[in-house]
């Protein structure tokens, strides 16, 4: 059985098996595979997204149901703001109803001239000030079995200068199931004042 490329004048094509095309290219390479696309050495997931959620009147946002295959989260803001001057943090969760590791963090946020190290929670952004918001996102990949390192960048917006960059991981009891946004004190709700913020993940 032959296998050839085709070239079309409009610049679009296909990799041609027996004369029948059996991946076309558009213009816009978007491509199709006219059979069932297969990975022979391991299976082929998904980028999926979550719903957004509006943060206003919350002390913390969840995410649950997170698949057993997922190997990268990445939590992202917009327009965040909180109503007192906690600082915000993500906890990562295990089980079908799910317990949020509350301890065991490593690492370290760092803003504009001073750090914050990681203990109970990963930290997204140290020194909030409640008149800001903050935007950015946090990646989570899964190094090896339970374990969980972290990276983000999450700053205010045209107002305040505690941009944060930080970098931690944790290890957890049992395979990962969940994402919770909170706060350090678990009191500050996400507000509305100057923006209600949104907050959602994806995973892959």
């Amino acid at each position: 059985m032959s296998v050839g490329i085709k070239s079309n004048e409009d610049g679009s094509g296909a990799i041609q098996v027996g004369g029948s095309d059996a991946i076309t290219i558009s213009t816009s390479l978007n491509t199709t595979f006219v059979g069932t696309a297969s990975v022979t050495t391991g299976t082929l997931y998904p980028i999926v997204s979550s719903t957004a959620v509006t943060c206003a009147g919350q002390t913390s946002i969840d995410f649950a149901n997170i698949p057993s295959w997922v190997k990268r989260i990445t939590v992202m803001f917009t327009g965040v703001s909180t109503s007192g001057t906690s600082d915000i943090y993500i906890r990562l969760g295990t089980g079908a109803t799910p317990t949020y590791a509350n301890t065991g963090y490593v690492g370290q946020a760092n803003y504009v001239s001073s750090t914050a190290a990681m203990s109970t929670g990963y930290i997204a952004n140290p020194n909030i000030v409640a008149a800001n918001v903050y935007s950015g996102t946090v990646t989570f990949n899964n190094i090896n079995a339970n374990t969980w390192c972290g990276s983000g960048i999450v700053a205010p917006g045209v107002t305040g200068n505690n941009g944060t960059f930080s970098g931690g991981y944790v290890t957890l009891s049992a395979a990962l199931t969940a994402v919770r946004i909170t706060t350090f004190n678990g009191t500050d709700t996400f507000d509305t004042t100057p923006s209600a913020g949104t907050i959602n993940i994806f995973y892959e």
